[in-house]
């Protein structure tokens, strides 16, 4: 087992690999900007070291500042957590270079399934169903038309180096297309240093639906199951839950098959989750793969029982799964919010500042993940998200109500949030109903006039 795990990131998942080290006996480091320098995590963990000024360019993005600190600190491994270098393979393969451990998939894994043209080729191949479109990016617009006459409007324009809604647009006309061409190009390149693009036919209203996988080190690789991510804004996640309405367990076993499938396609180890598109007919088609933790892991563990973080770190140990596919049983339902600085109201516009109050909620079922406390600063330099309120209850109808009265009992004061978006989310009836799809809060005019 390893003895001390750098974590090379801020806010909730850094306190989330630090309980997850704690209760496995590892010392934790971690790193922080001059902004972060009374965060949570930095009280939290056993070392603490500042890594660079508040831009992520120069501080958890500052890969030598970073690996000057291991180095200093002595660890024997590094837990990336989500989002900055998580899924950056060049950063995987300097801290193999220095003796330390990468706790997540080997860095082949990372780059055959980051670009995602050539993700969805490697899926295709393993018999994983995949969207219609382009055999990888096109050279231009006039190869973009050809594939789209021939797939059919409507049609989708997405980057293929990155994802988060970047380098996307949806077009349902040809005499769109030229121009959408361009400005998902352009906004391809700014975001991802890549103008490239390709095209796929478009599922309208699909419910955007995951699958979580776990792979160890001996070629074991199981599935946990799914989870419903449809509550979107901007295609960013804002509420995910486990399982999901429209998963039979047939469905649920064909899908997670799929993602199995998928990840021993690219050899992958340790936890990973494959995206998938589900349309109004029950037929689902790879999306992307996530080669990391995700934010919205908990809702998984709550209804397996299973700590993926702690199996992360179990797994890149060296250490087999525990389990076979048959030993996974899924019990009752789980509901997250992302509780964000946010004003759903002004299109989701972040709104930082110092927390003069937190209340978190409790009672049986409840978990809420923070960064934050009572006169904690969220910095108007990163995600505005600083927590989750994960619940579990008997049923979908009990989550929905134990979340409603989670909601309630939250209490946070000094900054603007979107808790109450969440509780006019909880009270609608659609929603109830589980009647989702990845428009679903511009479908159901869930925000109003800014």
């Amino acid at each position: 087992m390893f003895e001390k795990v750098l974590i090379a990131n801020r806010g909730e998942i850094a306190v989330r690999v630090i309980r997850a080290c704690r209760e496995l006996g590892i010392g934790t480091v971690a790193i922080y900007s001059e902004a972060d320098r009374e965060s949570l995590h930095v009280l939290l963990a056993d070392e603490a070291y500042c890594v660079g000024p508040p831009p992520s360019s120069q501080s958890y993005l500052n890969i030598p500042n970073i690996m000057s600190t291991a180095v200093l600190a002595g660890v024997d491994a590094i837990h990336p957590g989500y989002g900055y270098l998580s899924e950056q393979a060049h950063f995987a393969e300097i801290v193999a270079g220095h003796g330390m451990k990468f706790i997540g998939p080997a860095p082949e894994s990372i780059e055959r399934m980051g670009d995602k043209a050539a993700a969805k080729e490697t899926v295709r191949a393993a018999g994983v169903p995949v969207i219609p479109g382009s055999n990888g990016p096109v050279a231009d617009v006039h190869e973009a038309a050809a594939v789209a006459e021939e797939i059919g409007y409507p049609v989708l324009i997405k980057a293929a180096a990155g994802g988060g809604g970047m380098g996307m647009r949806v077009v349902h006309h040809s005499e769109q297309l030229a121009q959408a061409f361009q400005v998902a190009r352009t906004e391809a390149q700014a975001a991802f240093g890549s103008p490239e693009v390709y095209i796929e036919k478009a599922i309208l209203r699909p419910r955007h639906v995951e699958i979580q996988v776990l792979a160890d080190e001996h070629g074991n690789v199981i599935h946990l199951g799914e989870r419903e991510c449809s509550i979107q804004r901007r295609h960013q996640k804002l509420v995910e839950e486990s399982p999901s309405p429209a998963v039979t367990p047939e469905l649920r076993a064909a899908m997670g098959e799929a993602a199995v499938r998928a990840a021993r396609a690219v050899g992958y180890m340790n936890a990973g989750t494959v995206e998938f598109l589900l349309d109004e007919d029950g037929n689902f088609y790879f999306l992307e793969m996530n080669t990391r933790i995700q934010v919205e892991h908990p809702v998984t563990e709550m209804v397996t029982g299973i700590d993926l973080v702690k199996q992360q770190i179990l797994i890149a140990a060296g250490q087999p799964l525990p389990w076979k596919q048959e030993d996974i049983a899924w019990n009752g339902h789980a509901i997250e919010c992302r509780i964000n600085a946010e004003i759903p109201d002004r299109n989701f516009m972040p709104s930082p500042g110092r927390i003069t109050l937190l209340h978190a909620p409790g009672g049986p079922g409840v978990r809420f993940d923070s960064g934050v406390y009572s006169g904690a600063l969220v910095s108007p330099y990163y995600d505005p998200m600083f927590a989750k309120l994960i619940v579990h209850g008997r049923d979908r109808a009990e989550a929905i109500a134990r979340c409603r009265a989670a909601l309630h009992d939250l209490v946070v004061e000094g900054i603007q949030t979107n808790i109450e978006f969440h509780l006019k989310l909880m009270d609608d009836e659609a929603f109830q109903r589980g009647e989702l799809s990845t428009d679903f809060i511009e479908r159901r005019r869930l925000l109003s006039a800014s």
